[in-house]
Formats: C-alpha cells, structure tokens, sequence
C-alpha cells in the first residue's frame, strides 16, 4: 500500500470501506506527518489526542454498520473556525486564551459526517492577508520552492496554513475561508484544489468575523472529487445563521460526470492584465484548448465593471470589519491589558492585540463610514458591487460557466510584497469579483511556472450550480493532469 499520508480522501474512503485499513492508522500516520512539519508552522494547536479518540470512535462506529460521507477521515481544521473547548485565535494576539464553549456549525456537521480533527491551522489574523505573513504566530512556508532556488516562499492567504498542510500531505483535506480570495489563492499557490462556494451554501455560524456580507467557508484538498466529498459534509442550511441558504443541497460528487456536452464556458477579456506573465496566460489558453478538445463551446465574454471590484472589495471589506472588531475590548474573552480607566483599557488591549494589518484595515473602515465620507466611499462601493453582480448575471445568461487564471503570479518570497499593501492586494485582482457577486469558484493546478511552481485555473459559476463548477473543474483536472507535488524537504530538518 502506497504511504497512508500520499492518498486521497475518494481513495482513504474506499480502502475504510473495505476494512483494508482503520480511521487510527490513518489518522496515526498523519499525526506523524504533522509532527514532523514543524518547519512549515502550518499548525497553530496540534490535537493528536482528540484526532486518535475521534479516530478509533469513527472505527468503532464502523464496526457496527455506520458510516459518515467522511467516516475516518483526518482533516485540518483553519483556525478561524470555533471549535468547542480547543483554542481559537484567528491569528490574532487578541484572541489569547479562548476556548469557545460551542462548535461552530461547519465543523459540527463535520463531525457528525465522522471526520477526525487533526488541529488548527495558521492563517493570517483575523484572515486579513495574502501571504500569510500577519500571523501573530508567525508565518507560514510553502511547502514548494523554486528549482534551485532556497529561498522560503509564502503559502498564499489567509488560509495559508490549511492549504499547506493538505500540500504538504500532514492532512487529507482543511476547511478554510474566502472573504477575497482566501481559499483559491492559496491553493493556487500550493498546488491544491480549494473552493469557495456560493454565499449561504455554507453556514458563517461559529467562524470569526471578518466582512459579514464577504465571508463563507469552504473545502482545500488534493482533487475535485475531494473537494466535491467535503463540501458536501460542510454545507447545508442553518437556521442560528441568517445569511445561511435555505436551498437543497444536491450530490457535488455526481456532478463529476467527465462530460463536456453542451457546456458554454465564458472568457472574460478584462482577465488580461497589463504586465500579466506569460506562463499566466499560457496556462490560461491551455484551459481552454483543453475544454474546446472536450467538446466544450468556447465564447468571448465581458464583464466591464471588473476594473473596480478591488477597490470596490477595498471600502466594503475594511467597513465591516472595523463593526466586527469592535467587539474585542479585553472586557469578555481574550487578552486584556491594564489601564488607569475603561477607555484606555480599550486602547490599551486593542494596540496590543491587533497587528499592523488588522489596524490599517480597522482605521480604513472606520473612515469610510464616517460622517461625511460614508456617502463618497461606502455608499458608492456598495452601488458599484451590485453592477458587478449585475455584470455576472448578464453573462449567465448566455454561458455556464466562466474560465479565468487564478492569481496573477506564482507564489512570491517572504517581504517580497510585505512593505508594499496595494502590491500585496493585487494578489486578489482575480478572486475577488467572485466574493463581491456571491458566486462559487475552485482553484486548480493546471501547470507549472518557469520556476516550478503551481499555477491554478479559476472556475466560475452561476450561484448556487457548484455542480457545473465542479463538472467544468473535473474535466480541467482530467485534462492537466497534474500530479506534482512538493519534495518534503522540510521532513528531513
């Protein structure tokens, strides 16, 4: 049998089903992985004791005829999400010490759907980031690097940690979220496959704030029909969650049919960007040669409103996050720093909880809906956002789905882009459309750069048809078939 950390979960579900192998041994077999990538500072709380009691539960239930979609099956669990009893932080100083008393929705249907939980994951704090270099923990590596070059590269963010322990095969898949981009930029970056479903596929209940309107979870994994399996475990309606969707939730894992017949994929000519690599978009014409083989009817598309969707994301996203953050004050849960009085007890807590980023989008949001400025920047933002929206739907009309490039570049190295916010956010040119209108989209490794590094392809959908996402993303993934993966350097430190 092929080393347990190297198989899929599709492949890992098959071989429990049979009793070939037990939920422990695999989960051992990752907790030694996860161990042994330290390097990488991928994991915020490692949880081997709660992963081998889940595990041998699973293996137990097992024995007596139940199985879950994802019975025995190790996850990483991004630590944005609340997870009863284990710490919580979001990346953030602030967050110091908190266990929360519940579960948060996502990770409860999880659980009941019989997966085991490694631990938390390293993200950018309070998933403000596309590096993964705001962590109050430190940064994250990626798992691969250039050929011959040593030099440590960013994962992507914020869901850097959850995409580099599913690259660097200490977890089977992670949860993560995408509030711009969070979810399919790292995993283009770290040669994985990671989805952002439509707004309200997902319930926000138990993840930490960001941007309410923004935000929504979903899978990272190593294959579509992974990523397929896992949000199906993931989504579904949640009545302590308003933005939640109550729609049904149909078999993602069917949807894989390998058929191309009838589709109509859009090419958005705004996607070609001044300055844009050549490997960006040679990649991206080979994932349309690869469509158009597989009987797909390419078709030339428009959404003229592109242009404005950073900036737009850049006023609305900031806004709510200075509401969100308001709450921590070192009052109820957290850390709490002395103070003469209450007012600087604030003051006091928030300068010491809060990094750098955090306050720069704090201190924008806050300004954007101040008197007097609200009506010039969020006001106009929001008007914006819904010609972008109304952008999509007009091109829905006539097509499927939408192919794009995932990111702009390859993943980059550590201060390459720290120093520099509006280059740092531009890492999100591509994603970011997707969050403003609501609509899924997957990330998958198409190629490879010049460098050797992973380069993904964007799929787009209507709302709530991940079904023709994930149709469109299995041929693609069919067709490149990429089966790169990093050297584990790091496991010989």
């Amino acid at each position: 049998m092929a080393e347990l950390t190297e198989l899929g979960i599709s492949e890992a579900r098959d071989l429990l089903a049979k009793g070939a192998l037990s939920s422990r041994e695999l989960t051992e077999s990752h907790i030694s992985a996860m161990a042994e990538s330290s390097a990488l500072n991928a994991m915020v709380t490692e949880t081997p004791e709660i992963a081998l009691a889940m595990a041998d539960a699973s293996d137990e239930r097992r024995a007596k005829g139940g199985s879950g979609a994802l019975e025995g099956i190790p996850l990483a669990i991004k630590d944005l999400f609340c997870t009863k009893g284990v710490l919580t932080t979001a990346g953030s100083h602030i967050l110091d010490g908190f266990r929360p008393p519940y579960e948060s929705t996502v990770t409860a249907n999880l659980w009941q759907a019989g997966a085991v939980m490694l631990g938390k994951t390293n993200m950018d704090e309070f998933a403000m980031g596309s590096s993964n270099e705001t962590s109050y923990y430190g940064a994250v590596q990626n798992p691969w690097r250039r050929h011959g070059d040593n030099r440590a590269l960013v994962p992507g963010g914020s869901s850097g940690g959850s995409a580099t322990a599913v690259s660097g095969r200490f977890a089977m898949g992670a949860t993560a979220t995408d509030t711009g981009g969070s979810i399919r930029q790292p995993a283009s970056f770290t040669g994985t496959v990671g989805c952002k479903p439509t707004y309200g596929r997902c319930s926000r209940w138990g993840v930490v704030a960001f941007a309410s309107s923004l935000d929504q979870a979903g899978p990272i994994t190593r294959s579509v029909r992974d990523n397929a399996i896992m949000l199906g475990a993931m989504a579904g309606y949640d009545p302590k969650d308003a933005t939640s969707a109550n729609v049904a939730l149909p078999d993602f894992e069917a949807a894989l049919t390998g058929d191309a017949r009838g589709l109509k994929i859009g090419v958005p000519k705004e996607y070609v960007l001044d300055g844009m690599p050549g490997e960006i978009e040679a990649l991206w014409q080979r994932g349309i040669g690869w469509l158009r083989a597989a009987g797909a009817e390419i078709i030339d598309i428009s959404l003229p409103h592109t242009k404005y969707a950073l900036p737009t994301y850049y006023i609305v996203a900031p806004a709510e996050a200075s509401s969100n953050l308001a709450r921590y004050d070192g009052v109820r849960f957290g850390l709490r720093m002395p103070g003469d009085d209450l007012t600087e007890m604030y003051e006091n807590t928030r300068a010491a909880g809060f990094g750098p980023e955090v306050r720069r989008r704090v201190l924008i949001g806050t300004y954007v809906l101040s008197a007097g400025y609200y009506d010039a920047y969020y006001l106009k933002a929001q008007k914006v956002r819904r010609l972008i929206a109304q952008d999509f739907r007009d091109v829905f009309a006539s097509v499927d789905a939408i192919l794009t490039p995932s990111t702009p570049s390859a993943a980059f190295a550590f201060g390459d882009k720290a120093d520099d916010p509006i280059a740092m956010y531009l890492n999100d040119v591509f994603t970011v459309p997707a969050n403003l209108a609501g609509l899924p989209g997957i990330s998958l490794p198409a190629g490879l750069s010049d460098d050797g590094l992973p380069l993904g392809l964007q799929v787009l959908a209507p709302a709530f048809d991940e079904e023709t996402m994930f149709r469109v993303a299995g041929l693609l993934e069919e067709a490149a078939a990429f089966n790169e993966a990093p050297t584990q350097w790091w496991r010989s430190r």
